[in-house]
């Protein structure tokens, strides 16, 4: 193959490769080069069964997680970004049900409903309600692995928020 055609084809490829990059951050988050700034409200727990730490425990995984993953300047309220929203369930069922009827399994389930504002671009605003869950032995009583189970699950959740919003995938 000629010099000319070797390097019109890698030109070709480079520029294949190169139109589906985009701008992103070491996160994978896509943000707009105008946005500054980002806003989490406190998330206060709205569920029937109270977990007294999951609040305070969500906002601030969802606070740290946009000021680790992002180079945005947290706010008060206002922010180019802004997350508001609370927590509406929080729950624990039996899930795995032995030949006694009894349960082997229980599952605690977290549900959170976000309402994410983008002040650049508003097409990205959006509301949802994002739901998680972890299972358990049902021998073990739910305040000893409660501590443990809600910290997966806000992680997830975080996750699962911090994807919606600012991962364009």
């Amino acid at each position: 193959m000629k010099t000319r055609a070797k390097t019109a084809i890698f030109i070709i490829a480079l520029s294949f490769v190169c139109q589906g990059c985009g701008i992103y951050s070491f996160s994978g988050a896509s943000i707009p080069a105008e946005a500054k700034t980002v806003s989490v409200d406190y998330f206060p727990n709205h569920a029937q069964l109270v977990n007294p730490m999951l609040s305070n425990n969500f906002t601030n995984a969802l606070r740290d997680v946009m000021t680790n993953q992002t180079t945005l300047d947290m706010v008060e309220t206002g922010g180019d970004l802004a997350f508001e929203g609370e927590i509406t369930d929080y729950k624990t069922t039996p899930v795995a049900i032995t030949s006694g009827q009894t349960a082997a399994m229980n599952r605690l389930t977290v549900t959170v409903t976000v309402r994410f504002s983008n002040r650049i671009d508003e097409t990205k605003d959006f509301e949802s309600s994002f739901s998680r869950y972890e299972d358990y032995p049902s021998n073990q009583d739910l305040n000893s692995v409660q501590e443990s189970l809600t910290a997966t699950i806000i992680d997830q959740l975080v996750e699962d928020i911090f994807n919606k919003a600012l991962v364009n995938w």
